[in-house]
C-alpha cells in the first residue's frame, strides 16, 4: 500500500482515479467536491459532514444507526407528489410516465425560452449548462432505447453527450465544445422522444418483463442484455432528475438575467 503522510494535495483534481480499499485517516477534504464518484461500500468513523450536500443514486445508508434512504424517498415523494409515477410496473402505467415528462418538459423549455440565450449555454456551479443537459438526455436516450432496446449499434447524434466520468468509446461522440442553439438541439430531442413514445406505445406486459438482445459493437451500455424494465425505468430516472436539476439552474439564470 502507497503511504502518503502529511502531503498536501490541496486543490488538487483527480479524474477516473482508482481508490479501492484506500484508507483516509485525519484528512481534511473541506471543501472538496466529487462528482460521478463510485462510493460503494464505503465506511466512515468519527467524521465531520457538516454544511455538506449530497445528491445521487444512494441505497443502504446508514447514518448513526439509521437507514436514512427510506426517510429521504418518502420526504422526495411527498414534495414531488408526481414522482411516484416514475416507478411505473406496466404498460400503461409507462405511458402515463412519459406523458407526464413531455408535459413537464414542455413548461421547462418555455421557462428557458424566456431566457438571453447565451445563458442556456451558461453553468451553475460547474455542473451542465441548459443546453448540455438536453444533450445528454439525447444520449441517454440513444444509449438505452436506440441501442439497448431498438439494437442499433451505433444510434449516436454529433450532439450526443456522455456524462464526464465515462471513458472515451470509439464512435461515441463527446464534443464539449459545441454550442448548439436551443432550436437545433430541441430538434433532435424532439425524434427522440418521439422513439421513447413509440417504444412505450408498443410494450405489452411480455415485452415489458423480456430482455434486450445483447448489442455486439463497443458503446454505451456494453454489449450485454438487459431488462427491458430497467432500461425504461432508467430513462424515466434521468428524465425527471435532469429536469429538475435544469430548473434549479434556471432558477439562478433568471436571477442573473433580471
Amino acid at each position: 500500500m502507497t503511504h502518503f503522510v502529511e502531503a498536501d494535495f490541496e486543490e488538487s483534481r483527480f479524474d477516473r482515479v482508482r481508490l479501492l480499499g484506500a484508507e483516509f485517516h485525519g484528512g481534511d477534504f473541506s471543501g472538496a467536491r466529487f462528482h460521478g464518484v463510485a462510493m460503494n461500500g464505503v465506511v466512515m468513523r468519527g467524521v465531520e459532514l457538516v454544511d455538506a450536500d449530497i445528491s445521487g443514486e444512494i441505497v443502504n445508508l446508514t447514518i448513526n444507526g439509521v437507514d436514512v434512504v427510506p426517510l429521504i424517498e418518502a420526504e422526495l415523494d411527498r414534495r414531488y407528489p408526481d414522482r411516484v409515477r416514475m416507478r411505473p410496473t406496466t404498460p400503461q402505467g409507462f405511458a402515463e410516465a412519459w406523458e407526464l415528462v413531455e408535459r413537464l418538459w414542455a413548461g421547462t423549455v418555455e421557462r428557458a425560452r424566456r431566457l438571453d440565450p447565451e445563458l442556456l449555454h451558461a453553468s451553475v456551479d460547474g455542473e451542465w449548462s441548459f443546453i448540455e443537459t438536453l444533450r445528454h438526455l439525447v444520449f441517454a436516450t440513444d444509449s438505452w432505447v436506440r441501442r439497448a432496446i431498438a439494437g442499433d449499434p451505433s444510434p449516436w447524434h454529433p450532439l450526443d453527450l456522455p456524462h464526464d466520468e465515462m471513458p472515451d468509446s470509439p464512435g461515441v461522440p463527446r464534443d464539449r465544445a459545441a454550442r448548439p442553439s436551443l432550436d437545433t438541439v430541441l430538434e433532435v430531442r424532439r425524434d427522440r422522444m418521439s422513439t421513447v413514445r413509440e417504444v412505450i406505445g408498443g410494450l405489452t406486459d411480455e415485452s415489458l418483463d423480456a430482455d434486450t438482445v445483447p448489442v455486439e459493437a463497443p458503446g454505451r451500455p456494453p454489449p450485454r442484455s438487459f431488462a427491458v424494465r430497467a432500461c425504461l425505468l432508467c430513462i424515466l430516472n434521468e428524465e425527471w432528475e435532469h429536469r429538475l436539476y435544469a430548473e434549479r439552474d434556471l432558477a439562478r439564470l433568471e436571477a442573473r438575467d433580471s
